[in-house]
């Protein structure tokens, strides 16, 4: 089958929804505020980490965020991060704040989290901050990673641990641009979700056998036409297997994903991009994304085998670099008018 997949994204804010406040700390200065007079109930569980390594918090979460509304996500001004994830222990919900300089190693993170899935949460707190990535072997060549090395000391490739929650979202974002697939995404999470536990103003994604459920006219009303749905509804039948994904991504991960109709190279390499950490998975069919790497790495747009080619010499750390090169790098200019947001609720 072919991959319905080669979403217009902006650069600078795919993924993380903060545009270029994103490296004054790692938070969005856009980030909504919780409602107002909501406060969070008392937490279930509670941990404190101090990381080995620099970390940025705010940077290397940004990618499970899908837009600045994502029921599911939420930046605080003062960098606090709130996430709310169906574990395989139940819905949970969990806050990330951190103390010191993400810059430097020994910076401590505190972390507390709320329902049946806050001890699963908080035991993922080294893997989602990237406990399992390995930057010390990137070795920047060129100038401008160079540069962007510099700029954001504490980038690490984090995973989830949740296929199935990293696959909902990126199918949603094939072949459209990422408003509407972010449009599509809080509607759903919305209407299907739950509140997260403890933090009523997040919603906890539906678990799989929910999307299953998910009427056609529920899909039609989010702006995800019938193919999306169906991809999503036939990895929800084998979301169980999914879930065995080795962390790291791995040769063997690649073809598991792609052997599901409607999932082809670019949603597998987005999906083990958030969900195993793969820091070589490149988002090869994107739309964007070759013109990015080749104005930012030889002055000039490139097509997807020109963007491979150059990012040939970082195996092991491509996605590392195109990461990067989407915080810091140079885009090429417009040529031409911005697409324009369809919605297809009115068909």
């Amino acid at each position: 089958m072919p991959d319905f997949a080669s979403p217009a994204f902006a650069p600078r804010s795919r993924g993380g929804g903060g545009g270029g406040a994103r490296l004054a700390g790692g938070a969005s200065r856009l980030a909504a505020a919780p409602r107002a007079g909501v406060a969070a109930a008392a937490p279930d569980a509670e941990r404190v980490w101090r990381a080995p390594f620099a970390v940025d918090l705010g940077l290397t979460v940004a990618p499970h965020r899908r837009g600045l509304r994502d029921p599911a996500f939420h930046t605080d001004p003062d960098g606090t991060v709130w996430r709310a994830s169906f574990t395989p222990e139940g819905p949970g919900t969990i806050r990330l704040r951190q103390r010191g300089d993400g810059c430097e190693p020994g910076s401590v993170v505190e972390a507390t989290a709320w329902g049946p899935g806050a001890e699963w949460l908080l035991e993922g707190v080294p893997d989602l901050l990237g406990a399992g990535d390995v930057p010390e072997e990137f070795e920047p060549r060129d100038p401008v990673l160079r540069e962007a090395v510099r700029r954001c000391p504490g980038l690490r490739i984090g995973r989830s641990g949740r296929v199935f929650e990293a696959l909902a979202p990126a199918v949603l974002e094939q072949k459209v641009l990422t408003a509407e697939a972010w449009r599509a995404w809080r509607y759903l999470v919305r209407r299907f979700g739950r509140p997260a536990p403890g933090v009523p103003w997040l919603r906890v994604p539906p678990p799989p056998e929910t999307w299953i459920r998910i009427p056609s006219w529920e899909w039609h009303r989010s702006g995800a036409e019938a193919v999306r749905a169906r991809t999503i509804i036939g990895a929800a039948r084998v979301a169980a297997r999914l879930e065995a994904l080795p962390a790291g991504g791995g040769t063997a991960a690649d073809p598991r994903l792609r052997s599901l109709p409607g999932i082809g190279e670019w949603t597998s390499a987005e999906i083990r991009q958030r969900a195993a950490g793969d820091a070589d998975a490149v988002s090869v069919g994107d739309y964007h994304l070759p013109g990015l790497v080749g104005w930012s790495l030889a002055g000039g747009k490139v097509d997807d085998a020109g963007m491979l080619e150059l990012l040939a010499p970082y195996a092991g750390h491509r996605h590392r670099v195109t990461r990067l090169l989407e915080l810091t790098g140079a885009a090429p200019p417009r040529r031409g008018p911005r697409l324009p947001v369809r919605d297809y609720r009115g068909f």
